[in-house]
C-alpha cells in the first residue's frame, strides 16, 4: 500500500464525497439488517402459534403482511442508499481518474528531451491509460467494496453477538483461514500483475513502432517477419495474464465454500443449541442463516477488492516512477520579461547525457538582435545542438548563453520558448487540418495571416490544389504531405508566430534550389528585425547572413561573412566551389 499513499492527497480533495458515500454506506447497511431481524420474528410468531395456539389465524396473517410490507420498504430504501453510495464513490473515482491522467500528463510535458530519448512511446501511453484506469479501479470500486465489506462486518457481527455470541463464535470460525489464504494469493496477484503490466507496455510500444514505420515496413516486405514477431510477443502477453487469471480466479470458488461451511455450521450447531434449549426459537437459525449470507457478498469481494488493491499497486508503482522524476530543465524565473532577441554564446561546452558524446566545445559567438547567423558544418558537427540550448531543450555543461544579456536559466521559460519560432530538422505535423498546424504557433491567428505565412513558405499554391484546401486532414505525422511540404508548412507555422528569435535548422534540405531561393527571398525581408539563424549544408542559405560560423567536432573552425569566407581556404570555400560546380551541371 505504500505506493498508493501518493493517492492520499485526491481522498482528501473529493474528501466530502468520500464522506458523504461512508454515510450512505452505514444506512444502507442498517436497513438492509431489518430483513432478518423480521423474518425471525415472523418464524418465531409462527412457531408460537403452531406450539400455544392462542393467537388466531387472522391475527398471524395481519403480523405476517405487516413484517412483509416493512421487509419491501426497508429493501427499497436500503438499494437506494445502495445506489446513492455507487453514484458517490464510483463518480469521485472518475474525478480522480480526470485529476491523475491530467497530471501524469503535465509531467510528460515537463519531462526533457533526455527523458523522452530513454522511454518509448507505446509504455507512456500505456501509463497514462491502461495503469490509471487500474488506479481507478482502486479508488472505486475497490474502496467502495472495502467501506461496505467493513461496515457490514462490524454491523452485521454486532447483531448476530446481540443474538448469539456463542453461535457467532462458531460461524466465523472459517475466517482466520480465509485471512491468511487471501494474504498469500494477494502476494502472488501483485507479482504476477507487475509483470503483466510490463508485458502489456512491450506490446504497446512494439505495435505504435509498427504503425508509425509501416511505410518501412511495406518497403522492405517485412509484414511477415513483423506479423510473427507480433504473435510472439502476444503469445507471451497471453500467457502472463492468463498467469495472472489463474490465481484470481481462485477466490471466488475459495470464498464460497467458506460461505457455505458457514451456513452449515449454523444450521447444524444452531440446531443442537435449539434442542438443548441454549436458543429458544428456530427463527434465531433462519436469522443467522441470512446474516451469514449477508456475509457472502462482503466476504467475496474480499478477493475481488484484494486482487484490484494488488494491481492498483503494481499500476500506481509504474506512475510514480515517472512522477518523481525532476525535469533537467526547471523553470528558474516566474517573472515575465520580453525578449529583444540578441544571443551571446561563452565558451559553451555541451555533452550528451545519454551518449556521453560532447557536442560542443567553447563556443563562443554573438548575435545581435536583427542578424542573421549561418551555421553549416557536417553531420555531427553540433550545429542542431545549439538551437536545441537556445531553446533551452538542454542546459550547458559549460559555460553560458546569454538572451538580452540575462543568462538564459534565469529567464522564465515560457517567455522565452514564446519568443522563439523553430522549423526542426524533421518536419512534425500533427493530424488535423492544414489550417490548424500552420496556427499551431498562434491559435488565434486569422486566416489571412495563415494565407500569408504560407505565401512567404511557398505552400499556399499547393494547399489551393488539395480538394479541401487548408481545411485539408494530414495524416498521422503529415504522412499526406511530400517531404519539401511538410518542411514549407513547418516554416509558415513558424512564421506566423511573429517570433524574436527565428530558428531554421536544416529545413529547405527536402526543396529543390529555385524554391528554396524564392524562401530565403522571402525570409530576408521577413527577418529584417529579428535574431535569425540558419543550420544549413548549402552555401545558397548561408551566403546573405550577417555572420557565418562551421562547425567541425563541436569547435568553430572558421567564421566571418560569406565574402570574407569564400576568400579563405578551408571547409566554407571548399564547400562553394563543390556545389557551385555542381549548379552549374545541372
Amino acid at each position: 500500500m505504500k505506493e498508493l499513499q501518493y493517492l492520499n492527497k485526491y481522498f482528501a480533495k473529493y474528501k466530502y464525497h468520500f464522506l458523504f458515500g461512508i454515510l450512505t454506506t452505514i444506512a444502507a447497511q442498517i436497513f438492509s439488517l431489518f430483513t432478518p431481524k423480521l423474518i425471525s420474528e415472523s418464524f418465531t410468531l409462527i412457531e408460537n402459534h403452531v406450539k400455544n395456539g392462542k393467537v388466531s389465524e387472522e391475527v398471524i396473517k395481519m403480523e405476517l403482511m405487516h413484517n412483509i410490507l416493512l421487509v419491501i420498504i426497508t429493501t427499497i430504501i436500503a438499494g437506494f442508499l445502495t445506489f446513492l453510495m455507487r453514484q458517490t464513490l464510483i463518480v469521485m473515482s472518475r474525478h480522480v481518474e480526470f485529476d491523475l491522467k491530467n497530471e501524469v500528463f503535465r509531467q510528460y510535458e515537463n519531462l526533457s528531451q533526455n527523458f523522452y530519448k530513454q522511454n518509448r512511446t507505446g509504455d507512456l501511453m500505456n501509463r497514462i491509460s491502461e495503469d490509471v484506469g487500474k488506479v481507478r479501479m482502486y479508488v472505486g470500486p475497490a474502496v467502495m467494496y472495502a467501506i461496505n465489506t467493513i461496515i457490514s462486518f462490524i454491523i452485521v457481527i454486532t447483531y448476530m453477538c446481540n443474538v448469539s455470541v456463542e453461535l457467532t463464535i462458531y460461524t466465523l470460525l472459517p475466517l482466520p483461514l480465509l485471512s491468511y489464504t487471501i494474504f498469500r494469493l494477494s502476494q502472488e496477484i501483485n507479482k504476477r500483475s507487475t509483470i503483466f503490466q510490463q508485458y502489456l507496455s512491450k506490446v504497446s510500444s512494439f505495435t505504435q513502432e509498427i504503425f508509425s514505420g509501416i511505410r518501412v515496413i511495406k518497403a522492405y516486405s517485412l509484414e511477415e517477419q513483423h506479423q510473427k514477431n507480433m504473435a510472439d510477443l502476444s503469445i507471451e502477453s497471453k500467457q502472463k495474464s492468463m498467469s495472472l487469471a489463474k490465481v484470481q480466479s481462485l477466490f471466488g470458488p475459495l470464498m464460497i465454500a467458506l460461505i457455505g461451511i458457514s451456513n452449515l455450521v449454523v444450521i447444524y450447531v444452531g440446531g443442537m443449541m435449539y434442542i438443548n434449549g441454549s436458543i429458544k426459537s428456530i427463527g434465531t437459525i433462519a436469522e443467522f442463516i441470512l446474516y451469514v449470507n449477508k456475509l457472502t457478498w462482503p466476504v467475496a469481494s474480499l478477493g475481488w477488492i484484494s486482487s484490484m488493491i494488488q494491481e492498483a499497486e503494481a499500476s500506481q508503482k509504474r506512475i510514480n516512477e515517472f512522477l518523481k522524476i525532476v525535469p533537467d530543465i526547471v523553470n528558474k524565473n516566474r517573472e515575465r520579461i520580453d525578449i529583444k532577441g540578441s544571443i551571446d554564446f561563452r565558451n559553451v561546452n555541451f555533452t550528451y547525457d545519454d551518449t556521453n558524446i560532447t557536442a560542443l566545445k567553447n563556443v563562443s559567438f554573438t548575435v545581435n538582435k536583427g542578424e542573421t547567423l549561418a551555421i553549416l558544418g557536417k553531420t555531427g558537427s553540433g550545429k542542431s545542438s545549439i538551437l536545441s540550448l537556445i531553446s533551452r531543450l538542454y542546459d550547458t555543461t559549460g559555460g553560458e548563453i546569454l538572451i538580452d544579456g540575462n543568462q538564459i536559466d534565469k529567464i522564465n521559460l515560457y517567455d522565452l520558448r514564446n519568443s522563439i519560432g523553430i522549423v526542426p530538422q524533421d518536419a512534425f505535423l500533427f493530424s488535423d487540418s492544414i489550417k490548424n498546424n500552420i496556427k499551431f504557433g498562434k491559435e488565434n491567428a486569422t486566416e489571412e495571416e495563415v494565407i500569408d505565412a504560407a505565401k512567404l513558405a511557398v505552400v499556399h499554391d499547393n494547399i489551393v490544389n488539395f480538394n479541401l484546401q487548408y481545411e485539408t486532414i494530414l495524416g498521422e505525422r503529415g504522412i499526406t504531405l511530400s517531404g519539401g511540404q511538410k518542411q514549407r508548412v513547418s516554416i509558415a507555422r513558424a512564421v506566423v508566430k511573429d517570433p524574436e528569435i527565428l530558428l531554421l535548422d536544416d529545413c529547405l534540405s527536402a526543396v529543390d534550389t529555385e524554391t528554396e531561393e524564392t524562401i530565403l527571398n522571402n525570409l530576408l525581408e521577413f527577418c529584417r528585425n529579428k535574431t535569425t539563424i540558419i543550420v544549413s549544408h548549402r552555401v545558397s542559405s548561408a551566403k546573405n547572413a550577417d555572420k557565418i560560423i562551421i562547425l567541425e567536432g563541436g569547435e568553430i573552425i572558421q567564421q566571418g561573412s560569406h565574402n570574407q569566407l569564400v576568400n579563405q581556404e578551408g571547409y566554407y570555400k571548399e564547400l562553394y566551389l563543390k556545389q557551385l560546380s555542381e549548379k552549374e551541371l545541372t
